[in-house]
């Protein structure tokens, strides 16, 4: 038997929300997102998902306002998928939801997360130690973490090995140079 979509007796935040963003893969391609993975193919190869799977959930996260499709190219007819800042709201859930992982189930970072400004590693919040502000997302650097793998197989993983700031558009062997448009 499928499980439904909804909670309809839920009379609750969190049962709303994933109603949005609760379906396998979801949370891992507005990661993604947020990472700076912007095109089809790029989401496709990285996350290893289904194209069935990815075409709908990508549908979905852009007719609930959390990404944008956007023409990158006319000839031929080219989308990427751009968060948006409903999109962008969700960065410190799935960082806390990261770091729970990684707290109760083990493991090294495979990523971390630093103040772009002065250079000081993020608290688990998402607050800048140094400066004592919170920090925005489009402020944060992403640097590899001890438990990343320093030889992946796919083109989107390579171009995450470095050290990279959030929301900004990942460039793979495969595109070449990638237009560069704002966020």
């Amino acid at each position: 038997m499928a499980l439904g979509k909804d909670y309809a007796t839920q009379e609750c935040s969190i049962a709303r929300a994933l109603e949005v963003v609760g379906e396998r893969w979801t949370l891992l391609v507005i990661r993604d997102a947020l990472y700076g993975v912007r095109r089809y193919n790029d989401f496709l190869v990285h996350l290893g998902i289904p194209r069935a799977v990815l075409a709908n959930r990508l549908q979905a996260l852009t007719a609930e306002g959390i990404l944008e499709k956007r023409r990158y190219q006319e000839s031929p007819p080219r989308d990427e998928y751009v968060l948006t800042e409903r999109g962008i709201a969700l960065w410190p859930a799935l960082r806390a939801l990261g770091i729970w992982g990684r707290e109760q189930l083990g493991g090294e970072p495979m990523r971390t997360f630093w103040h772009a400004d002065c250079g000081t590693e993020l608290s688990p919040y998402g607050a800048c130690p140094a400066c004592g502000t919170l920090v925005a997302v489009r402020d944060v650097d992403m640097r590899p973490g001890p438990g990343l793998d320093p030889d992946p197989a796919d083109p989107v993983s390579r171009a995450l090995l470095g050290p990279r700031r959030l929301l900004q558009p990942i460039e793979t062997e495969q595109q070449g140079p990638a237009r560069r448009r704002p966020a």
